[in-house]
């Protein structure tokens, strides 16, 4: 029961469970058991969360916060009289103000005076309470209500403590202490504002089938669920990806006549627009407008962040500018998400323009959305523009962070700039921002580029006298640069002790160590890796500019038929070849062979095989290679590989996106 899960695991939640004795426990004068397990479990976390904790300690009986003075001298203060109204105005005032220590000391002057107790003057107290993230105090003063204040309690003061566990995020908690008071608490009877938080509590906890139980309940204890009820229930499917049965549940809520409201229509739309079905959340909107319901902020904002993850940027930014018409406000998210959605398309240009339009409106962008675009900028090669938004940036009184800085560094770098990258570290330092492992790494990638492996290593060993935690990409970066330098000893030695350090390898640093072993001329260690690589079972699996690397160090000593063995091993392990691959094996027929094939029967035999194991798009790269080669591949290839193009169920698709486009 209720004593056994203090002590452990959870019980299975059941609803009206019959009493047991150890309920008769909880309530008494002594701490109950639902107390011992708040003071055991979130008390701690209280103390974390509250900067100055609430005076806690015991009531002093002999130093009561009234003063008798002061009704002695009622007749020199006007129409304060001694009376009940004076210490409800002190409770009042005490819970605002989080004093509790004061709050005790007044409940023990009523209790001697024998003033009256009435609920509400608790329920400030619950809130306070719940303000001060201190729920067992909660708990504590409904254990006293009756027997030391002979207070009665009803469904207020019950759901009030109710909503101060839940809202602290304690789930388990409420279903406990609902579960105890239904029990005993004869006189107490669940409204409907009960029964949405416990089908919160149930939906938070990922317990939708038991919500569904008790929402079913809910017309036997002659309650009617309102909108938010069905809100939360939604909320709670959509969560759990039963998007059909959330969407039903709107029919049926307007059937029993429950009017849906703009919240209710939200819920089901972000769960639509997280699925990626734009085409139903786009009906919905059309459902929402013939039911009167106006879309909000919450509303746009969810469309908009739908549409930018599925790519479609410019119906983004059409319902961001039909939004601003209708003077509704976007926030972070939703600019963020278009301009890291216009920067990943490669239109850093026309985020620029959002965001200026931003600032036009008077809102003000964040670092975020000025690192996303520095990053683009640079990434198409507008690096003055980029620096230009730096500046922009800092006069408009934007504090770069460590994502700013970095996407700076990073961008300069990429543009064979890391002397004046490493300028903006230093500023970086000074202004207190602390480099991470991306920031070095960039620096590092920076001056390997520019030919200087010497100042990158220092780069490194900065990083250490740092205390900055390097990690795989660190080690990546330094082994790609130098095996791409010549230095295999160095790389040897940076690999060694990155396993020392307990670090897995990732593509890029066993890539980068077997093409350096194959270019000192260790092929048969270079396989040896790779055959190492294979083996494991982390992420670091052979792509297709591993097997690039091998067949081209083998087609270069003329072992052209083990060079074909790794392409039929590269074909198995489901890695298609790439336009370098089959330029590798054209110049290896042309060059190598006596006499001399100019590739076109070995790459139309490589399509047949590509368009047997249904890889149609591994295919088509191969015939797009020799097209450009003047290598035309034979009729029946052409004809299969068009064919696989155009299977009737990718024409199907392509007619759905249609119809997404012309919803949405």
């Amino acid at each position: 029961m209720l004593i056994s899960t203090f002590k452990g695991k959870y019980p299975t939640f059941k609803l009206f469970s019959v009493p047991s004795k150890s309920h008769s426990r909880l309530f008494s004068s002594r701490p109950s058991s639902i107390t011992r397990h708040f003071n055991e479990h979130s008390e701690p976390q209280c103390r974390r969360r509250v900067a100055t904790p609430p005076q806690e300690s015991a009531p002093d009986i002999q130093d009561p916060p009234i003063a008798d003075t002061i009704f002695r001298d009622a007749h020199k203060l006007g129409s304060y009289r001694r009376g009940d109204s004076t210490f409800y105005s002190l409770i009042e005032y005490h819970a605002k103000s989080g004093d509790f220590k004061s709050l005790e000391m007044v409940l023990q002057r009523m209790k001697r005076d024998k003033r009256i107790f009435i609920e509400k003057n608790f329920i400030l107290v619950f809130r306070a309470y719940g303000e001060a993230h201190l729920p067992h105090k909660a708990v504590e003063l409904f254990d006293r209500m009756v027997g030391e204040f002979q207070c009665r309690q009803t469904v207020k003061s019950f759901n009030s403590v109710l909503n101060v566990i839940i809202q602290q995020g304690l789930y388990h908690c409420a279903l406990e202490f609902y579960d105890y008071v239904i029990d005993n608490k004869k006189n107490i009877s669940p409204n409907v504002l009960t029964f949405n938080l416990m089908i919160k509590a149930l939906c938070k906890l990922g317990l939708v089938g038991r919500a569904i139980y008790l929402f079913r309940e809910m017309p036997i204890s002659k309650c009617e669920p309102d909108a938010y009820t069905y809100c939360t229930l939604m909320d709670g499917l959509c969560k759990e990806n039963r998007i059909d049965d959330a969407v039903a549940l709107l029919d049926e809520m307007q059937i029993e006549g429950c009017h849906p409201v703009t919240a209710t229509f939200n819920v089901l739309i972000n769960g639509l627009c997280k699925k990626g079905d734009l085409a139903r959340a786009g009906k919905l909107v059309d459902n929402m407008f013939l039911k009167g319901c106006i879309p909000n902020e919450v509303t746009y904002n969810t469309l908009i962040h739908g549409l930018c993850l599925k790519g479609k940027l410019d119906k983004a930014v059409s319902l961001l500018t039909q939004m601003l018409s209708s003077k509704l406000v976007p926030n972070d998210v939703t600019y963020g998400a278009i301009i890291n959605g216009l920067v990943k398309q490669g239109r850093a240009h026309d985020a620029v323009h959002v965001l200026l339009s931003m600032e036009e409106r008077g809102y003000k962008s964040n670092a975020y959305a000025y690192s996303a675009l520095i990053s683009g900028l640079f990434r198409d090669g507008k690096s003055e523009a980029a620096l230009k938004l730096w500046n922009e940036m800092m006069e408009q009184g934007c504090r770069p962070n460590i994502v700013v800085y970095s996407a700076l560094i990073d961008g300069l770098c990429r543009e064979g700039k890391p002397y004046e990258a490493e300028q903006f570290l230093s500023q970086m330092i000074k202004a207190g921002c602390v480099p991470n492992a991306f920031t070095y790494s960039s620096l590092m990638r920076g001056f390997f580029q520019v030919g200087n492996s010497d100042k990158a290593i220092l780069v490194w060993k900065e990083m250490a006298e740092k205390d900055c935690m390097d990690n795989e990409v660190c080690h990546s970066v330094l082994i790609h640069g130098l095996c791409k330098d010549g230095k295999l000893t160095d790389a040897l030695m940076v690999w060694k002790h990155m396993l020392t350090k307990g670090l897995t390898p990732d593509v890029v640093a066993y890539s980068s160590m077997i093409q350096g072993l194959c270019n000192a001329g260790s092929i048969k260690q270079g396989l040896n890796l790779f055959n190492e690589m294979k083996s494991t079972v982390s992420n670091s699996k052979p792509d297709v500019i591993t097997y690039n690397i091998l067949i081209n160090a083998l087609c270069r000593r003329d072992r052209i038929s083990h060079a074909i063995d790794l392409l039929n091993s590269m074909l198995d392990q489901g890695c298609d070849p790439d336009s370098v691959t089959c330029r590798i094996f054209l110049t290896t027929l042309k060059e190598k062979l006596d006499p001399p094939q100019d590739g076109r029967e070995f790459l139309d035999e490589l399509v047949v095989r590509l368009h047997k194991r249904q890889r149609i798009v591994g295919a088509s790269k191969v015939i797009e290679v020799m097209l450009q080669s003047f290598l035309p591949p034979k009729a029946s290839t052409w004809e299969k590989v068009v064919q696989g193009i155009c299977k009737p169920e990718k024409i199907l698709a392509v007619i759905d996106n249609c119809w997404g486009d012309l919803f949405c």
